[in-house]
């Protein structure tokens, strides 16, 4: 990483957020040459990245509301305020242009829109130190120890997928779209099984899929009929086929062409 700028990179957990500044460019320059240990290494890690600032949410309905906005790519007013409390100032001439780093390039749209003269980026090595905050979050904030934040995730998971089933204007109308969804895969399917029945049973009997159409018939005339040669040896299958097929001439013709068929035994 060859960039002079300084590097923050944002990290929204379930307990808050979390800004982290990147020290050592050169430890966390090797992160995209495949040196894993960076990221997994957590004294690796933190010689190259600090915890610059964390701010938890206030109560379950706050982070509920955070994550509904991040999720629509938006910037929370919680966010908005975290980002300007904590990034450095523009006005403070000392300290060197910095990039702030987002995973998600649609957040970090949103960002450079709230809060202008920010440089934003969501490269690779943003991704890769943002997988290494999130690895190591309950090292750098002392109070996600004892697994807080792994409760933290499933209240807020529980809490965002009751809002989104209950603020889903086509909630109403799932049940029968599913419904016709599967009517149709039932359908395909059927036809499927059915071309496969005709293929495969027409290597014996060919000329039986040209008398019988109908592909639930023609499954049900295999099923009975067997091996063709029974037909010619056993007439009271006559009577069984009338049964299925219905017709007479259409059972005189399926005895006709088995005794004349050209299919393999």
């Amino acid at each position: 990483m060859g960039d002079s700028k300084a590097l923050f990179v944002l990290h929204e957990s379930s307990a808050g957020y979390a800004l982290f500044d990147i020290v050592q460019f050169e430890e966390i320059g090797t992160l995209l040459e495949g040196a894993k240990d960076t990221v997994t290494d957590i004294a690796r890690f933190g010689r190259a990245v600090k915890l610059k600032a964390f701010q938890p949410f206030e109560s379950a309905q706050d982070a509920l509301e955070n994550a509904n906005a991040i999720s629509e790519h938006a910037m929370h007013g919680s966010l908005h305020s975290f980002l300007e409390m904590n990034l450095p100032k523009k006005s403070d001439k000392k300290k060197k242009k910095y990039s702030l780093g987002v995973v998600d390039p649609a957040l970090a749209t949103a960002i450079s829109e709230g809060l202008k003269g920010i440089s934003l980026r969501s490269d690779d090595t943003v991704k890769e130190i943002a997988r290494g905050c999130r690895l190591h979050l309950d090292k750098f904030v002392t109070g996600l120890k004892n697994d807080s934040e792994k409760k933290a995730q499933l209240g807020l998971g529980h809490s965002y997928s009751r809002s989104k089933v209950k603020f889903n204007p086509a909630r109403a109308d799932n049940m029968i779209i599913q419904s016709i969804a599967l009517m149709d895969q039932l359908d395909k399917d059927l036809n499927t099984f059915a071309m496969r029945v005709r293929e495969w049973y027409s290597w014996h009997f060919p000329e039986l899929k040209d008398i019988v159409k109908d592909n639930y018939m023609f499954a049900r005339c295999a099923a009975y009929i067997q091996d063709k040669a029974s037909l010619a040896t056993e007439e009271e299958k006559k009577e069984g086929l009338q049964t299925i097929i219905g017709d007479e001439e259409t059972v005189t013709a399926v005895f006709n062409a088995a005794r004349t068929s050209m299919g393999v035994d």
